[in-house]
């Protein structure tokens, strides 16, 4: 088994364990197993077989049981009894639809039903209504939904990151390719597809329906079919005929309102040979959101990186040591990397006091010893206070190479107290980039009442940077601020604000999200060689050239 398809089963295991009104600990403890079984660069199954697999992160005694259990059966029976149970499929129907696990269950037993198609029939003999709690406007609703296509309700329910991992495995196994929301890289994926060329759709629509990662299929085509994970989530699935594989890919990639503009599509077998005929540019999936016939600009890439300047260790509230996470940015063929840890005023976890900062120095300094020609960057996260302050002082500030300001707490502030609060961190001669700078966490927290143009003006005023931030669950700068940060010729960076060595893997998430932007390397600091990046640190009571 691969270590997808293993972790794969172990959040299955926990979303189960999750309906099943389970310790939440052990639920948190099989959702832990399966990230790091996803980020293992070791196959996970030999890892079992010769019994060294409680070497990972966050493995026990317990969680071996079931990974061994699962490699020499492939099962896992306590999973297969809940699933039984539990009745997974109308779980994640339900979901779909807006409605809460427990509450699907209570349907599932008071109707006798499991599947998708037995809620259908009882709907359609009128049982509903026999269900306690089920009142005439929800019983139409459901008899709706179970008559014909629905669009999901509610908040999207998975992360950039996860939504890739499902869509790329599912892509894997049916030998087809990624598309929706996910080849866009968009910031909250509501659309996941996959596109497949099949001269025979229904054999691939077979396969898509027995894939592990669904739990049900809602809809079913000639050629189309879509089916929902235990969270609800929907994914769909096309089997293009050969000829016009590119068609669909181009249709099922782009925004809706792209694809309308581009419309009618004429049949090509690959994307290119599609907008060939339609006379225009090929177009980056992450700029497929309005309208666009242009000449895309040269977008940053991957390959153009050169270093992270943000990431977190042991110091604060990482899990790697400073060597640890300059020997990984080293793997990742990166010349610089900047340690930026917390401040005391974050809170939540520990930050580093002035005595700190200096004894993290001597770790910096031993490291770059040892990495040679690598740089490892003195840097800081540095909380803004609520006044504008920043949280260490000038003197210690002005040791470091480089020094991103941040809004932890107190972010409900009004919109000209935290301009203000924001205004006077970047005016400060050590603050080389602002952290996050919206403030969101998608589907938790919207963006802080900030005033982005005034930020924009005093950012290219003072040679302060803007951070597009790579956490999966923040992708801030969003593409349409990188925009408007690039049309008002402000430097962004693009970071990880990694908290593990694997944290560093969350850079294609910044730079995709740039790139939603459009921005090229020109635009992106940390594409460029470390003595151009430190020739921008400002003197006292100047701006960078």
């Amino acid at each position: 088994m691969t270590n997808a398809e293993i972790a794969d089963r172990l959040d299955a295991f926990a979303t189960l364990l999750e309906l099943g009104e389970a310790n939440p600990y052990s639920q948190r403890a099989y959702r832990r197993a399966a990230d790091t079984v996803r980020a293992s660069a070791a196959p996970v199954d030999e890892l079992v077989r010769s019994g060294r697999v409680r070497k990972l992160r966050g493995i026990g005694a317990s969680i071996e049981a079931k990974l061994r259990e699962l490699v020499e059966t492939g099962a896992i029976a306590e999973l297969d009894e809940l699933e039984r149970e539990l009745a997974p499929g109308l779980v994640g129907y339900g979901r779909y639809l807006g409605i809460g696990a427990r509450r699907s269950i209570e349907l599932a037993r008071a109707l006798g039903v499991r599947t998708v198609d037995e809620l259908r029939a009882a709907a359609a003999e009128g049982r509903l209504q026999d269900v306690p709690g089920v009142g005439p406007k929800t019983e139409a609703r459901l008899r709706a939904a179970l008559a014909g296509p629905v669009e999901p309700q509610g908040e999207a329910v998975v992360n950039l990151n996860r939504a890739g991992e499902l869509v790329v495995a599912i892509a894997a196994a049916l030998g087809g390719h990624p598309a929706g929301d996910v080849r866009r890289w968009a910031d909250a994926p509501r659309r996941l597809a996959v596109v497949c060329a099949a001269a025979d759709p229904a054999e691939v629509l077979e396969r898509f329906a027995g894939l592990p990662q669904l739990v049900a299929l809602v809809e079913r085509e000639q050629r189309r079919a879509l089916g929902v994970t235990v969270e609800g989530v929907p994914v769909e699935v096309v089997a293009a005929a050969p000829e016009r594989l590119g068609t669909e890919l181009v249709r099922a990639t782009g925004a809706p309102a792209y694809v309308a503009a581009l419309e009618p599509l004429p049949d090509g077998a690959t994307e290119e040979a599609v907008y060939a005929a339609l006379g225009v540019p090929w177009c980056p999936p992450e700029l497929r959101e309005a309208p666009w016939r242009g000449e895309p600009p040269p977008l940053v890439g991957l390959d153009d990186v050169r270093g992270d300047l943000h990431c977190h260790t042991t110091w604060s509230d990482g899990r790697a040591s400073v060597e640890e996470m300059g020997r990984a940015a080293i793997a990742r063929g990166y010349e610089y990397l900047a340690i930026c840890d917390h401040t005391p005023a974050v809170g939540a976890v520990r930050g580093l006091s002035p005595d700190d900062v200096r004894r993290q120095g001597e770790e910096v300094a031993a490291a770059n010893a040892a990495l040679a020609p690598f740089r490892v960057l003195r840097g800081i996260e540095c909380d803004i206070l609520p006044d504008g302050r920043l949280d260490l002082p000038d003197d210690v500030l002005a040791e470091l190479d480089w020094v991103q300001a941040s809004v932890h707490g107190g972010q409900r502030m009004p919109r000209r107290e935290m301009t203000a609060r924001v205004q006077a961190a970047l005016e400060h001669p050590s603050v080389c980039c602002l952290s996050h700078p919206t403030g969101r966490m998608l589907g938790r927290r919207p963006e802080n009442a900030l005033d982005l143009e005034r930020v924009y003006a005093l950012a290219l005023e003072l040679g302060v940077a803007l951070e597009v931030n790579g956490l999966p669950d923040r992708l801030d700068l969003s593409g349409d601020h990188v925009r408007e940060a690039i049309a008002a010729g402000v430097a962004i960076t693009c970071s990880t604000d990694a908290h593990s060595t694997a944290g560093l893997g969350n850079m294609p998430n910044a730079v995709a999200t740039a790139r939603r932007g459009g921005a090229t390397a020109a635009d992106v600091l940390n594409t460029r060689p470390l003595d151009e990046l430190l020739a921008r640190r400002r003197a006292p009571g100047r701006p960078a050239g």
